[in-house]
């Protein structure tokens, strides 16, 4: 069973760094078993949620050090994804054939890993070249007799749960913050998933926060019909909204638009966070109206509350709310499963390209 899939091709999906426009596959012999180092495990890549915030991960690769993770051709990188994968063949005495694991993966068939830290719920790769990178992306959590980890579950995992993390990690920021004095929260690219999540969270948390969802014409009637903001405006709106403290949450990336609002509000603008590129990575140190637009890097925020929560502080809270948020997607969400090259490369371009529509979730998998 371990050899067919060890001994198969593998494939690897890279993209050039300075032009996400070109990508191309890579194909060459998988690891072999007989070939694994001692300590090591090769894991086939079963398959992986591609989302908006992937585009985010290879627009931010080098300064966040995304491409460190999975290693490619002088120039190119491999986009890290949130999916499952199997153990087919392990020469560490604490990883075992058959095993499912969860976490981050290339847009490839095959991970080899170097297994450390391991513990009955998970492990970490000590892969030499993925060290110097935030933790959390080197964890791998074991899932196999996990209920949670499967079918739907398993995919709204892979779909969400990244993003939720993100929403769950900036609703604790701005609210520990005191809003920075503002009576109401504008979000941008209010039909992606963490945004949803953030507003989500907004409302659960603190329900004197007016929420407003900024997004395109062709989608405002989508994040209408959610219910988890108290108004949409669209994007070529903005001078109807109202003049008062705010916080604005920047999901998109558009500098157009970051300029209009802060132009709009000028010292109402009490804080603005940039922490999505759903719209391309348009950042600028350019001075605006109001408060200075400023980077949010979630592991910054995951350590802070490690060291104030403790252990498994984070994942208590987060998990008792996900089943709200999850039950709030579900009414709106279509997952879509794409096998082969020909599916990964489309999806790739069309999320690119914003083609992708909000009500779609995607699954993918280079296995045919």
């Amino acid at each position: 069973m371990a050899g067919s899939a060890a001994d198969s091709r593998q494939a690897d999906f890279i993209v050039r760094r300075d032009n996400l426009q070109e990508c191309k596959f890579m194909s060459e012999s998988a690891p072999r078993a007989g070939d694994l180092p001692d300590g090591c495990a090769l894991v086939k890549v079963e398959r992986f949620a591609f989302t908006a915030n992937n585009i985010t991960y290879a627009m931010l690769g080098d300064t966040l050090q995304y491409w460190q993770l999975f290693p490619a051709p002088e120039g190119f990188g491999n986009i890290p994804v949130w999916g499952f994968g199997d153990v087919v063949a392990s020469r560490h005495e604490g990883v075992a054939e058959g095993e499912r694991l969860f976490g981050y993966f290339p847009m490839s068939t095959h991970l080899r890993i170097a297994p450390v830290n391991v513990s009955k719920r998970g492990l970490a790769d000590g892969a030499p070249h993925r060290q110097g990178v935030a933790p959390v992306y080197n964890q791998y959590a074991r899932v196999t007799d996990d209920p949670a980890f499967a079918g739907k579950e398993g995919d709204y995992q892979a779909l969400l749960r990244p993003v939720f993390m993100l929403s769950f990690l900036v609703d604790d920021f701005l609210a520990e913050a005191g809003f920075f004095g503002a009576g109401a929260v504008l979000i941008s690219s209010a039909s992606s998933k963490a945004a949803i999540g953030l507003a989500y969270l907004l409302h659960e948390n603190r329900k004197p926060i007016e929420v407003v969802g900024l997004t395109s014409a062709g989608n405002r009637k989508f994040v209408e019909g959610l219910g988890c903001y108290d108004r949409v405006a669209a994007y070529g709106d903005v001078a109807s909204l109202d003049s008062r403290p705010v916080a604005f949450v920047d999901m998109a990336g558009n500098r157009d638009l970051r300029r209009a609002l802060h132009a709009h509000y000028r010292d109402d603008m009490k804080y603005s966070l940039m922490a999505g590129f759903t719209h391309g990575a348009e950042r600028s140190d350019e001075v605006l109206p109001g408060a200075q637009p400023e980077g949010f890097f979630a592991p910054a925020q995951i350590k802070k509350r490690a060291q104030d929560w403790g252990r498994g502080g984070i994942e208590t809270r987060l998990s008792a709310m996900w089943p709200g948020y999850t039950a709030l997607i579900d009414r709106a969400l279509k997952i879509e499963y794409g096998r082969g090259k020909a599916a990964v490369e489309a999806v790739y371009r069309d999320m690119l390209a914003g083609r992708i529509s909000p009500e779609r979730g995607h699954i993918l998998s280079l296995w045919d």
